[in-house]
């Protein structure tokens, strides 16, 4: 497969910063839509694209797409595609997942067994056999789309979702998925020469991602992938893209990133997590209420995902918690301020109304990103 189309599905929201990742590994974006961005590439890109894609929940390889107003028509299309040039005979094949959308076929066990009945019938008419014992460490998961009868059928190179990077073992309350956090901190203009802030830190996971992104290190680099074991990608491909990702990273940087809670267990776990993720020496975790946030330095970033009502007893607590905080964020008059939170009534308790709000999801939860500039910082 010299050339490949993948599929790179996302959070609603982050289709534009997903896109850009894209491209700056190189690839060709073919179509941006709601929630997944489709590009072209080689086999390598397979590789490059599950170690760097910080934003993307999985990586799909695309194998077909089509209409389906029937089983039958489900049926005999998904029979036609070259299902041989990916799946070995003696592989795994499970069809994972499927999903219907605005179709006339909406049953998901229906669909799942209409197209495994059909990757079977195509599969023993290339190999000549009529079993298949499916024994075999190489596992093609697949995964089928129906949007407006319109059929996408692709086969799953993750394994484990791409925010599974390894390092979160623990997790506080309510934490934002690591693909998310990595999402904020590329909608900011944040450098790892400013000082960067999360006084809700929970357990570290904005700021983790941040110091992997200020060391250039790829988030898949500590852990494996599905694909890894598949015969058409081979072991010296993998580890061509994991040596050319170790030699990207940087070993001559010095920043400091600062996360702050009022939970002693918590900020464990957020030191943990650090240290797991191998950023431990970039980040300093303290025991700090977010109503007494200061700092000597003239220019920074805060970005956080402070609680909304979910984590706390009522939406009253909320109000005043957030008009707490405005107080010593007022002060940082010449810092940037990112706050997502799903709190619909943020601007009126924090008595400022934000420089832009950006619409977001953390999973199903509907969320706003409320950014307030601060001024750029002089050029002595």
């Amino acid at each position: 497969m010299k050339d490949v189309t993948l599929i790179a599905p996302c959070f609603f929201g982050v289709e534009k910063t997903l896109k850009r990742e894209i491209e700056n590994l190189g690839y060709e974006i073919q179509k941006v839509e709601d929630g997944r961005v489709t590009f072209k590439t080689d086999n390598y890109g397979i590789c490059k694209s599950n170690l760097w894609l910080r934003t993307a929940e999985r990586v799909l390889l695309k194998v077909g797409e089509f209409e389906a107003r029937s089983f039958e028509e489900l049926f005999q299309n998904t029979k036609k595609l070259p299902w041989h040039k990916y799946i070995k005979k003696d592989a795994v094949f499970p069809v994972s997942k499927a999903s219907s959308i605005k179709s006339k076929l909406y049953s998901v066990p229906d669909i799942q067994s209409i197209v495994k009945k059909a990757v079977v019938e195509n599969l023993k008419q290339e190999y000549k056999v009529n079993w298949f014992d499916e024994n075999s460490d190489e596992k093609y998961p697949i995964y089928v789309f129906i949007h407006k009868d319109k059929v996408t059928i692709s086969i799953d190179t993750c394994g484990q979702a791409l925010h599974k990077r390894g390092y979160r073992e623990n997790a506080s309350k309510a934490p934002i998925r690591e693909t998310l956090a990595a999402a904020l901190v590329s909608l900011t203009p944040w450098k790892q020469d400013r000082i960067l802030v999360d006084p809700f830190c929970g357990s570290g996971t904005i700021l983790i991602e941040a110091a992997m992104m200020g060391l250039n290190m790829a988030p898949g680099l500590n852990r494996e992938f599905l694909s890894e074991n598949w015969s058409i990608l081979g072991k010296k491909l993998w580890w061509k893209a994991r040596k050319e990702a170790f030699e990207m990273m940087k070993t001559d940087v010095d920043f400091k990133i600062y996360g702050y809670d009022i939970d002693d267990e918590v900020l464990e776990i957020a030191k943990e997590n650090a240290r797991l993720a191998d950023v431990d020496n970039y980040i300093k975790f303290e025991k700090q209420d977010a109503r007494d946030l200061k700092s000597d330095y003239e220019y920074g970033f805060v970005i956080t995902n402070p609680p909304y009502g979910e984590r706390l007893e009522d939406k009253d607590s909320v109000k005043q918690l957030y008009k707490e905080i405005s107080l010593p964020f007022k002060k940082l008059d010449t810092w940037s301020f990112y706050i997502i939170t799903a709190y619909n009534e943020f601007e009126d308790a924090f008595g400022r109304k934000a420089d832009r709000k950006r619409k977001l999801y953390n999973g199903m939860l509907r969320s706003d990103l409320y950014q307030y500039y601060g001024p750029k910082p002089s050029k002595k």
